[in-house]
């Protein structure tokens, strides 16, 4: 993979890992037109590399939060923050179960079918259309609404459903008011993400990539900038009902990608 693919990659998962509309299946239809669907296990580990550029992207963003939730954790002081932190970790559950059992069904979806991300993208569209739609509300996230949350974030494994769409779409929709859905859903993916970096690095063969350090490290600073902007972008749109434009994009990026694979 040469640099200039790499840049091109690291802005595309760093806008689309916060933005509505699939990082997963933009990096696949970018993979596909760049041809680096040709390089299976070098282009695995740049998609890790790039998740966890994103993963740090939140912790800048959100670290006091995140700060808060470790310290509630460990002191165990049943506060509001304290059952707030507890939430995040049950709606966890989900995807990490389904990131530990199926692992090998997960990696079968990441092959460059553009049919199945396309018509992905136009589920991700209708999500976001009916969220926008949502009346506000003051509700707050509950245990059963977490659950709910995590089984939407496990299901947006598949490329093409965007996992901030489903999970910002799923709580705004059981009544949860937009800017804590927003923050609940950039916080619960983090130490999903992290897991997911460190056991992938360990099972790849790293070493073998060292000519590729260059481009893994450009594409990494590339998808960590964006993914601040793309970050604060996000919250501030979903605060002001604007996720309808995204379920446009969903629904012209779906169309085109199932039209270019006939």
């Amino acid at each position: 993979m040469d640099v200039i693919n790499a840049i091109i990659l690291g802005i595309i998962q760093g806008l689309t890992e916060f933005l509505p509309v699939s990082s997963s299946g933009h990096l696949e239809i970018f993979k596909v037109i760049l041809g680096e669907d040709k390089l299976a296990n070098e282009s695995l580990l740049m998609t890790v590399i790039l998740h966890f550029a994103t993963a740090c992207s939140t912790i800048v963003i959100f670290k006091d939060e995140i700060k808060q939730i470790i310290l509630d954790l460990i002191s165990f002081k049943k506060n509001e923050s304290f059952w707030f932190s507890l939430k995040i970790v049950i709606s966890m559950i989900p995807a990490a179960f389904v990131g530990f059992f199926l692992e090998s069904e997960v990696e079968s979806l990441f092959t460059g079918n553009l049919v199945s991300v396309g018509a992905m993208l136009i589920i991700t569209g209708l999500l976001l259309l009916l969220a926008d739609k949502a009346r506000p509300t003051e509700k707050r996230i509950n245990i059963k609404s977490a659950i709910i949350i995590g089984l939407s974030q496990a299901i947006a494994i598949i490329p093409g459903i965007s996992r901030s769409g489903a999970t910002i779409s799923t709580a705004v929709l059981l009544g949860i008011d937009k800017e804590n859905s927003a923050k609940f859903s950039f916080l619960m993916v983090v130490p999903l993400i992290f897991g997911k970096v460190l056991k992938d690095l360990i099972s790849i063969d790293t070493l073998s990539y060292g000519e590729s350090f260059l481009p893994l490290t450009v594409g990494f600073i590339c998808a960590f900038f964006t993914g601040i902007l793309a970050c604060n972008w996000m919250i501030k749109l979903v605060k002001n009902s604007q996720l309808k434009y995204f379920s446009f994009y969903c629904f012209i990026i779906g169309i085109i990608s199932i039209v270019f694979s006939l």
